[in-house]
């Protein structure tokens, strides 16, 4: 396997043009829940995260998590990391898969970098917390905060100083050493796994049942700020990669659907 001191899994959940690099692997997620007739799906040369030791059948619920954990608990590389099929990391900060992060490109870094980060997200008028509450559940990071702190009360401080902030490393996208991926791995699902014995998504849409995901999205920046005031890691160990969008961006679509959920309390029900 060339390359294969990195490995990035490309999440996706149809057939889709994939990067050349071979550090990429194509990954379908939510492979248990297909049923026979989807072909496209069964039938197609990309690695399956219900192969191994998985959690396939929560796709419905962690989204591109199920992927995450198939690359924890099946791929052995010295990076780890996870994309997008239609978002991934650009040193160019350009779309079109021309642009797309190369081995060659990241190999300079690799040993001095302990973890790769997309760009951070920035939303001004909001916090992460209040972000959170307009656009989904508020209750959803209340249950995780009291969960981190029965089990894990050194994060506790980290957590709330990350909900007052106004970005964040979103998309659940990262490239990270192996032994730094174990730890925040194995934190995460255990925090994520208790969450489910607290949530409730009976009633709610397939879209906010996936919920568990998206909190994941923010306790990652939790989990890093906690390793950098611990000094598991350094800030300099951290580094930033712009990150492109492969297809058309809604901004009309999602700067309204922002606006509303924040001035007229209307939660989002798509991705944009």
């Amino acid at each position: 396997m060339e390359n294969s001191k990195v490995k990035i899994i490309v999440v996706t959940h149809k057939p889709y043009q994939m990067p050349e690099d071979r550090m990429y692997l194509p990954l379908y997620v939510g492979a248990q829940l297909r049923n026979d007739g989807d072909r496209a799906v069964l039938n197609h040369e990309y690695a399956k995260d219900n192969e191994g030791e998985n959690i396939s059948a929560l796709n419905q619920y962690f989204c591109e998590l199920t992927g995450l954990y198939w690359a924890w608990k099946n791929l052995d590389a010295q990076y780890i990391g996870l994309a997008h099929y239609r978002r991934h990391f650009s040193m160019k900060g350009r779309t079109g898969f021309g642009n797309i992060l190369t081995y060659e490109e990241l190999e300079p870094y690799l040993d001095n970098v302990k973890v790769f980060v997309p760009q951070k997200r920035r939303y001004y008028i909001e916090t992460l917390y209040s972000h959170y509450e307009h656009t989904h559940y508020a209750g959803h990071l209340d249950e995780t905060r009291k969960i981190i702190m029965e089990k894990y009360p050194d994060f506790i401080h980290s957590y709330d100083r990350v909900m007052k902030q106004r970005h964040g490393y979103m998309f659940n996208m990262m490239i990270m050493e192996k032994g730094l991926l174990n730890q925040y791995c194995g934190w995460l699902f255990d925090i994520l796994f208790g969450l489910q014995d607290r949530i409730d998504t009976e009633g709610l849409s397939a879209f906010s049942k996936r919920c568990y995901g998206r909190v994941a999205e923010i306790v990652f920046n939790v989990w890093l700020d906690r390793q950098i005031e611990s000094g598991g890691i350094t800030e300099k160990q951290v580094m930033e990669i712009p990150w492109a969008f492969l297809e058309r961006n809604k901004w009309w679509k999602k700067g309204m659907a922002f606006l509303k959920a924040k001035f007229c309390h209307i939660r989002y029900e798509e991705s944009f």
